[in-house]
């Protein structure tokens, strides 16, 4: 993709992020499938799109990647009127992500939004079968095994800067707890992931060389689980993590996630000080454990929602960006904290602000591979 085509896309999605709002309504039935109807009784002009949504492993309700996907749809069919449906696959495999693409593609949903890497392959095949439809890859590019990313016309990948929304998580977490121990907690160890790790612990480094704050991370507490599902798994590392002297755990895990969460809260609620940094979406709620008092201290956003939303506008328009492959960063807002943050004091958010305009700017730089701060 040439330079000039990539700088002019980014442009207008930083135009679109700047119009978006949040996330809209679920939709789901619980079943394995969204709700396709349309928008009956509202002012919104109903459109002839027809958006579909396979899901990764878990749910559209997983607090988390699969669930601001959705609600970037759902804002979608609030906004612009689009019909909306999503399908859960059986397993995670190739077939089973195609199964469920060509059962979209038959109902008519032509218009096609995958979250996360294992869908790489099954684009790959799909934007050659179904040569009328259009799709849209989160966090991966198609290509056939081997790795070397094939973009058609009618697909188009988006990938975020995970190390710079852990950057910034990582300083906010440093300027407000000041000084303790901090741990990672991964799902898959692929580079999504790493990206959120390598960014933490950067901005734990920066503000503790910076901004006069000593919390730390040792290489013990950094783990990753190996799927996105076991929440059980997540409930009894955070528990090891605790039981060790450790303040504060990033969980950028999915469902593992989840149950990293819920020990927390446990915890939270029997006096114990702990918090959790969040991943993905803002998942304060998800940590609420009596009313006011939340164990999410906040969570390192990728604006997933803008992206699925921001695309389905530009189909709506004729200008759906196929072939390209798009990278949502601090420049374009693609990623940061969540605007609200109760956990965090007025001076955090100040500070972390100051933080996010260097960033933005290119004073800061953060290094996508593991290593120190690049200054």
């Amino acid at each position: 993709m040439k330079r000039s085509a990539m700088l002019t896309m980014v442009i207008m999605l930083v135009m679109m992020l700047a119009a978006a709002c949040g996330g809209g309504n679920g939709g789901g039935n619980g079943g394995g499938s969204g709700d396709a109807g349309g928008n009956e009784g509202s002012d919104v002009k109903k459109s002839d799109l027809k958006v579909g949504m396979v899901t990764d492993a878990g749910t559209i309700d997983d607090k988390s990647f699969n669930q601001g996907t959705w609600e970037g749809i759902q804002q979608a069919k609030a906004e612009l009127g689009v019909q909306t449906k999503y399908l859960q696959p059986a397993g995670e495999t190739e077939a089973d992500y195609l199964k469920e693409i060509g059962n979209l593609y038959d109902a008519g949903f032509k218009f096609l939004i995958t979250p996360g890497f294992k869908f790489e392959t099954a684009i790959f095949h799909a934007q050659d079968k179904y040569t009328d439809a259009k799709f849209v890859i989160l966090d991966g590019n198609p290509h056939s095994g081997d790795f070397n990313p094939v973009v058609k016309e009618n697909t188009v990948s988006v990938f975020f800067a995970e190390h710079e929304s852990g950057f910034l998580a990582g300083v906010a977490t440093a300027l407000e707890l000041k000084e303790g121990k901090a741990g990672f907690i991964g799902g898959m160890e692929i580079p999504a992931v790493q990206k959120f790790n390598w960014g933490f612990q950067q901005g734990l480094k920066y503000a503790n060389d910076n901004l006069g704050t000593n919390l730390t991370i040792s290489p013990e507490h950094v783990v990753y689980e190996g799927t996105f599902t076991n929440a059980a798994a997540g409930g009894q590392l955070a528990a090891q993590m605790y039981d060790s002297g450790v303040n504060v755990v990033f969980t950028a895990a999915g469902g593992v996630g989840v149950g990293s969460i819920a020990e927390a809260k446990n915890r939270a609620s029997k006096g114990q000080e702990v918090w959790i940094v969040g991943v993905d979406v803002d998942q304060y709620d998800d940590g609420v454990y009596e009313e006011g008092k939340s164990i999410i201290l906040t969570s390192a956003m990728k604006k997933i929602d803008h992206a699925a939303y921001d695309l389905i506008k530009a189909e709506t328009e004729g200008s759906f960006p196929g072939g390209q492959t798009l990278v949502l960063d601090a420049t374009n807002d693609g990623i940061g904290l969540p605007e609200e943050n109760p956990n965090l004091s007025e001076e955090t958010v100040k500070t972390v602000g100051d933080v996010f305009a260097k960033l933005k700017s290119g004073e800061i730089k953060v290094s996508s591979e593991q290593g120190d701060l690049i200054k």
